[in-house]
């Protein structure tokens, strides 16, 4: 993509279920692009059995590095879940007429991967907390970052801060009220 008339890079990891699992824009395609990409990546959560990826020469290297146990795929039509996933995006940037900053750049770019994992039906959206005294659910300010999890519970995004706390929030510590 363009930002500002300079080819930026947008690395996405899509998991085997289509959910985008981490985003990172960088001015550079090259090792320490990949190498940071894929170290973030897998902080998110288990260690993949293969993965997919375009022909570029640092990719092996990187993967080898990294995940030495994993499958490396790179068949011509095997990363078309991320290509179409990313086309959306682009479909998306196209009225805008670009972007003009690296920041909106990236605020876009994980929006983007946050609606689409909703639309995807990957995040439950909890319209209104209970009101209980005894409810589990209660107030996150007094809880640490760690302690914070989605209200599917598992969004790593809410957790590292990579978006505004649109999916409700509660601590780890209590488990939701039953139904």
């Amino acid at each position: 993509m363009k930002i500002a008339g300079t080819w930026a890079y947008l690395y996405r990891t899509v998991d085997q279920h289509g959910q985008v699992i981490d985003v990172l824009l960088s001015a550079r395609r090259d090792l320490a692009a990949a190498r940071r990409f894929f170290t973030r990546a897998l902080r998110a959560g288990t260690v993949p059995v293969e993965v997919t990826t375009d022909r570029a020469p640092v990719y092996p290297r990187v993967l080898d590095e990294l995940i030495p146990s994993a499958l490396h795929i790179v068949e011509q039509y095997a990363n078309n879940p991320i290509e179409v996933d990313h086309g959306r995006l682009k479909a998306r940037l196209r009225p805008m007429r670009g972007l003009k900053r690296d920041r909106s750049a990236r605020i876009l770019s994980a929006g983007h991967a946050f609606v689409q994992n909703l639309r995807r039906g990957h995040y439950d959206i909890a319209t209104e907390a209970p009101a209980a005294a005894g409810s589990a659910w209660h107030s996150t300010t007094s809880c640490s970052p760690s302690e914070l999890v989605g209200a599917c519970g598992s969004c790593s995004d809410a957790i590292q801060g990579r978006h505004n706390a649109t999916v409700p929030l509660r601590c780890s510590r209590s488990a939701p009220a039953a139904a």
